[in-house]
């Protein structure tokens, strides 16, 4: 088993590198070194070439500080865990090819991980966290309800049709005239706002996907119709964060009723909003626990991706010698779950 795994992360726009060491089933993070690209600000989203080069300029500095942070040396490391998909194929492509460069001169194994099934890990980096849960990853690139009956078996309940949760949040940020990011700018604003506008909320009661392409259509035409745009700014912003938090916070709802858990992992960057957060917890209340990371963890990172290379390391995987990248890269003993979602029976 490795003592002491390098995780690199390469499949947006963070470049990041972690050490994870460790001999138990919780493995110490004794570093972790996130890179954002903010080249893309001016853009509006991320430009896929843009992102591909500045990994190139990263990766090298970013791994090597990650190592030093840690206060180890390369000669330490026992095994490599880099982000295989799915993602941005020249960005991955970055990190994978680093990971198996790295991994022939330093004679160690390397292993592709899922991103997202490394979000799925990311709690477990700060507290106990053990299946059988519910968990609702919402990204900018993804947002799926799984269940988790143990590590390494996961069934998909449900996904968006359409837009992710945070791809929704940028696209209508940039309608709003803000920053990118999306997130983070209509939550700020939102705070400033209140929830007047009736922004529809897809899908309730039909099942366990989602949609977010309407709502963000009905922002669209909120904004045209709008007379004064300055006015309006910071409630059209809260409103549309409530309806997105409202159907989420539903679909997890949902999705206990259905599988009869009594634990919800809320995992990817949408996560580190804390009016989805709140909202979930005290939807919840007594009835199920929510774990989530904290935001540092919840945002793309190599640590995440450590974690999940390590518990595969842990029970024997083996590396595979035809490793690439894949942006379209399958979960790893994922099925998708056709039961009828009705309430489970207790």
């Amino acid at each position: 088993m490795a003592d002491v795994v390098l995780g690199i992360e390469t499949s947006c726009d963070e470049t990041s590198a972690a050490i994870l060491v460790g001999e138990t089933d919780h493995p110490r993070l004794a570093s972790l070194v996130i890179l954002t690209q903010d080249i893309h600000r001016v853009f509006g989203g991320v430009v896929p070439e843009l992102a591909s080069r500045a990994h190139l300029r990263a990766i090298d500095p970013v791994i090597q500080s990650a190592v030093s942070e840690a206060g180890t040396t390369f000669g330490a490391i026992d095994a490599i865990a880099v982000t295989a998909g799915p993602g941005l194929v020249g960005a991955l492509l970055v990190g994978v090819s680093f990971a198996k460069g790295l991994g022939m001169a330093l004679n160690r194994p390397v292993l592709g991980v899922h991103h997202l099934e490394g979000h799925l890990f990311a709690p477990t980096l700060e507290q106990d966290v053990q299946p059988p849960f519910v968990a609702l990853l919402v990204s900018g690139g993804h947002t799926a309800l799984l269940d988790v009956p143990e590590w390494g078996t996961y069934r998909l309940l449900g996904q968006t049709r359409d837009d992710a949760a945070g791809e929704a949040f940028d696209k209508v940020a940039t309608l709003l005239g803000l920053a990118y990011p999306g997130g983070p700018a209509i939550e700020a604003l939102a705070q400033r706002g209140t929830d007047r506008f009736a922004f529809p909320r897809p899908m309730l009661g039909d099942g366990l996907d989602l949609s977010f392409s309407g709502l963000k259509t009905a922002v669209r035409h909120a904004v045209k119709a709008s007379a004064d745009l300055d006015a309006d700014r910071a409630d059209l912003a809260a409103s549309f964060q409530a309806a997105v938090v409202d159907v989420l916070t539903a679909k997890a709802v949902a999705a206990l009723d259905c599988t009869g858990r009594d634990t919800v992992v809320l995992g990817g960057g949408v996560a580190c909003n804390a009016l989805l957060t709140r909202c979930m917890i005290d939807t919840l209340g007594d009835r199920a626990r929510v774990v989530t990371a904290s935001p540092r963890l919840n945002v793309d990172n190599a640590g995440m991706i450590a974690r999940a290379g390590w518990f595969h390391l842990r029970r024997g995987a083996t590396p595979d010698p035809n490793l690439d990248a894949d942006p379209s890269l399958p979960w790893p003993g994922l099925v998708r779950d056709h039961s009828p979602t009705t309430p489970a029976r207790h």
